[in-house]
């Protein structure tokens, strides 16, 4: 089972969509520079059940279009399951993950996947340098430009 902290509501990690953003704890990946190392512990959170995600589903019904969440991928099992509610619930769902790749059996769950750890010397999304990479796995479209500031 996987833990996780309390959700936020955001607009600005999944372009378009407002998003139901869960912070998964028990990251293995431990990336230098990491800004969320309290999700390093499994301990910490509260174990993210599908009656604890319907809840927050229920308390923002009609408001968030997509459910996000920031790891996980390290559970398959409980994260699949998770991924699946979601969609038959009509939602579109997004993973950020600091992997290169993850398994088909999340992918064919996911509308968006952020792959890539954080190098802080390529920055994030917003970088032209990045590794990072945010697609819509839809279309294929690659969703970095949304992250950056004009000239």
């Amino acid at each position: 089972m996987l833990n996780a902290f309390e959700p936020r509501v955001v607009l600005q990690e999944v372009p378009g969509e407002v998003s139901l953003a869960w912070l998964v704890t028990g990251c293995p990946l431990a990336c230098p520079g990491c800004h969320s190392q309290d999700s390093w512990d499994p301990h910490a959170g509260t174990p993210l059940t599908e009656a604890r995600l319907n809840r927050w589903l229920d308390r923002y019904d009609g408001l968030v279009s997509c459910v996000l969440f920031f790891g996980g991928e390290w559970d398959r099992h409980s994260l699949l399951a998770l991924l699946r509610h979601c969609r038959r619930l009509g939602l579109k769902t997004c993973l950020y993950t600091g992997r290169e790749r993850i398994s088909g059996l999340l992918m064919a769950e996911l509308d968006y996947l952020k792959t890539g750890p954080w190098r802080a010397e390529l920055g994030g999304l917003d970088s032209p340098y990045t590794n990072q990479q945010l697609r819509c796995l839809t279309t294929g479209e690659l969703l970095n430009h949304h992250f950056r500031r004009a000239p």
